[in-house]
């Protein structure tokens, strides 16, 4: 439930990536968990949802971690947990399960179910894994985003991590590296020190109207 009663734009404003957390409070699991099947709520391609989590909330699992994050062990430690956001590039294989449940819910009528199934089945059976890679990646990420400010919301903070070993982070998890690939890491919990503003290029520099832009964006 959200503590802050703040509009979306001041939610937007207000979210700092945060490099210093309480290592002595605890987000509830119950409360992560809401969280993000909140962020889950994000759209993706086809309605695959390709993104996963995975939460590690323990120091001892931490520790296994400890070397593959290079210069963010801080954020690591001090964190209420640290979430692993994946994209799975065997998420195609989920297309069934979710179409049938918009049919259970009232969404769609057998016959429409039917048909989506079999497009998208038809759609994504020649596509190799840079595919799925891109697509999930993508996807993940918006969640990814939409859990930033979700936590926001809740009066929490976060950082997300590009720094780290991925492929050794995942088989420390006994994660499959054939089957998953890291987005990022999203550290969370309560701030301990004021983040740093930052700037952001004019909007001039990073918008263009088709009808003016000439092919060039910026400078």
């Amino acid at each position: 439930m959200s503590q802050n009663n703040l509009s979306l734009t001041e939610i937007i404003n207000k979210r700092k990536s945060v490099k210093e957390f309480d290592p002595n409070f605890k987000i509830p699991r119950e409360e992560l968990t809401e969280m993000i099947e909140l962020a889950t709520k994000a759209p993706s391609s086809i309605n695959l949802q390709p993104w996963r989590f995975v939460v590690v909330d323990n120091e001892e699992t931490k520790q296994k971690l400890d070397k593959l994050v290079r210069f963010n062990q801080r954020q690591l430690h001090s964190s209420s947990a640290i979430i692993l956001i994946l994209a799975d590039l065997k998420h195609a294989d989920y297309v069934s399960e979710i179409y049938e449940k918009n049919v259970e819910l009232g969404y769609m009528d057998e016959n429409s179910k039917d048909y989506f199934v079999e497009t998208i089945s038809n759609l994504i059976s020649s596509a190799d894994d840079s595919y799925f890679t891109s697509q999930g990646l993508m996807d993940a990420n918006l969640a990814s985003m939409q859990l930033m400010l979700i936590a926001t919301d809740r009066g929490y903070d976060t950082n997300p991590i590009g720094g780290f070993e991925k492929e050794e982070l995942l088989k420390a998890l006994n994660i499959d590296t054939t089957r998953y690939v890291p987005a990022h890491l999203l550290a969370i919990g309560k701030g301990v020190k004021e983040p740093h503003d930052s700037s952001r290029l004019p909007i001039e520099s990073v918008l263009a109207w088709n009808d003016e832009s000439n092919g060039v964006i910026g400078k």
